[in-house]
């Protein structure tokens, strides 16, 4: 499995619409503290959004609602992982990315035969309290190497400008969170990371 090099983490079906237009083709909707009704609606109109303009959505950690909204990607943390009812998951045919931080819970998300794992934080961030060290771009490297052809996604404090380090260095897509939603002209941010990630889509 291939996934696109740019791959934006937002918290509502807004910004999906914001952002999946300008040719998003990867993007996972991360909704922390909201009613269940109000999760399904936020997770349906984003899909609606996403298979419209050919984007993949991933689904951070409801793996029942994206199991209901017929949902094919889903990511889990390692809490929600010790949590979640995977052989239901993998019935249901969703595909699964696991967040990862060291070595032993890399070898948890292995365990899992997962589609995708992602390591962080790279550097520092703001967008979560981490307990974690940032890992640098030196673990990328060996993690990669240490899963083969698994996708490796790398996220934690990455900009634009950082990108072409954390590719060369083997990550094979870029989380990002705050280098998007929280820059001034957001659509125009989500363009230039298209561009800049072109080489890697090839």
């Amino acid at each position: 499995m291939k996934l696109d090099p740019f791959y934006p983490l937002v918290d509502s079906a807004e910004w999906v619409g914001r952002l999946v237009p300008k040719g998003v083709k990867l993007l996972q909707l991360r909704i922390k503290d909201q009613p269940e009704e109000g999760l399904r609606e936020e997770i349906s109109a984003s899909k609606a959004i996403c298979d419209r303009h050919g984007c993949q959505l991933i689904v951070n950690d409801h793996w029942k609602l994206a199991i209901d909204t017929e949902c094919d990607f889903l990511h889990l943390g390692q809490e929600d992982l010790a949590d979640a009812d995977l052989d239901a998951i993998r019935r249901a045919g969703l595909r699964l990315g696991v967040s990862t931080h060291d070595g032993d819970e890399l070898d948890t998300a292995l365990s899992v035969d997962p589609d995708y794992v992602a390591l962080g934080p790279v550097f520092p961030t703001r967008s979560k309290s981490l307990t974690w060290a940032p890992q640098g771009l030196e673990k990328i490297g060996g993690w990669k190497r240490q899963i083969g052809d698994l996708p490796l996604v790398a996220i934690g404090g990455i900009t634009l400008e950082r990108s072409r380090d954390v590719l060369e260095n083997g990550a094979d897509s870029i989380a990002v969170i705050g280098d998007v939603t929280r820059h001034n002209d957001p659509e125009q941010r989500a363009a230039d990371w298209i561009e800049a990630t072109q080489a890697w889509r090839r």
